[in-house]
């Protein structure tokens, strides 16, 4: 028997897969219906226990293919139900040894409907699962250690490294990238020198890209202060672009705000509009914080079809553009996917 005790008193009980340790985070949950693997290698998930809300998790197994990064990043993983014979071509593994492999800790067998609709009500919160009688202490004293604030610096890239391209050269600052960005814009023939997110101004500009592209990553925006700092000095002198945390970078750059939503964005259905065209589009998206407060000289081009949150912008004079959501989708709906080819556009033009 395991337990996930949430730092508003709930507790629930279930039964351990993956590998079993005591792991406290933030507890957040995820609406899509396929792409777990995906979700898993997000590093945007760092320092998270994801809840799938799709109660069946593991049917196609597991593969070396759907990574988007080299190994997950979060710190616990729930389902209702894990399917221990996945029945695909692809698979590789089980879901329960591929968190095994990966030192990732699992409960299985718990209403991840009533633990959704807890989230919901009180907001993210933070939850530690373990196999121990916690008393009281122990359990206010895990909560009190626990932080997820700086942990851009543990899942971006270590070092510089290029790929090589016949087309637009790209500096791309890696604040925990996922892999469906950078193929995203490999497969359209760039060239990526890509940066951790801690490399200086001069780093980036020594070799002469013909602009930025800011990836996701997890964590608080506002607490990422000298990477705002390098964006505000890279958008005067190159066209900056950015997904996700680099859209809430480029904001706070310019004088504009974020905010922490209640419980995220985090799913792949989530419906988005253009406020150029009317059109709605279908997203993916994961994120527990938006851009609040737009900056002067910055304007909306998307919105947020269920609750108004801004989801693009663009500059009014500058090429400076980004979306909230993920275009590349890995998993989620290909409907955005033209973004890159924008983005590029832009750079270009």
């Amino acid at each position: 028997m395991v337990q996930l005790i949430l730092e508003n008193g709930t507790i629930f009980e279930g039964q351990s897969f993956g590998y079993s340790k005591e792991s406290v985070g933030e507890v957040v949950f995820t609406t899509g219906m396929t792409g777990y693997q995906e979700t898993l290698t997000d590093p945007s998930f760092a320092g998270q226990i994801v809840v799938m809300t799709y109660p069946l998790i593991g049917n196609y197994g597991a593969n070396l293919f759907d990574m988007e990064s080299d190994s997950p990043k979060l710190n616990g993983f729930i389902v209702r139900e894990k399917c221990d014979m996945p029945n695909n071509w692809r698979t590789e593994m089980t879901i329960d040894g591929f968190l095994k492999q990966h030192r990732i800790p699992g409960i299985y067998g718990i209403d991840t409907r009533s633990l959704t609709r807890t989230l919901r009500s009180h907001g993210t919160l933070k939850g530690i699962i373990t196999t121990e009688r916690l008393t009281q202490e122990q359990i206010k004293e895990r909560f009190a250690n626990f932080s997820n604030k700086n942990v851009v610096s543990e899942v971006t890239t270590k070092e510089r490294y290029t790929v090589e391209g016949d087309g637009l050269h790209l500096a791309v600052i890696d604040y925990g990238a996922k892999r469906g960005i950078l193929n995203s814009l490999i497969k359209r023939g760039c060239k990526l020198t890509v940066f951790p997110s801690s490399a200086s101004v001069e780093e980036i500009l020594n070799v002469n890209p013909d602009g930025i592209f800011l990836t996701n990553g997890p964590g608080d925006p506002k607490s990422l202060t000298e990477e705002i700092e390098t964006v505000r000095k890279l958008i005067d002198e190159k066209p900056v672009v950015g997904i996700c945390l680099g859209h809430q970078l480029i904001a706070l750059s310019l004088g504009g705000k974020t905010a922490r939503l209640k419980f995220g964005h985090r799913g792949a259905n989530h419906p988005v509009k253009d406020l150029d065209t009317g059109r709605i589009y279908i997203t993916s998206q994961n994120h527990g914080y938006v851009v609040d407060d737009l900056p002067n000289d910055m304007e909306a081009f998307m919105i947020n079809v269920n609750d108004g949150s801004v989801e693009g912008i663009k500059h009014k004079t500058k090429k400076v553009a980004s979306v909230q959501f993920h275009p590349e989708a890995t998993p989620g709906p290909l409907d955005t996917g033209f973004l890159f080819d924008d983005f590029l556009s832009l750079i270009k033009d």
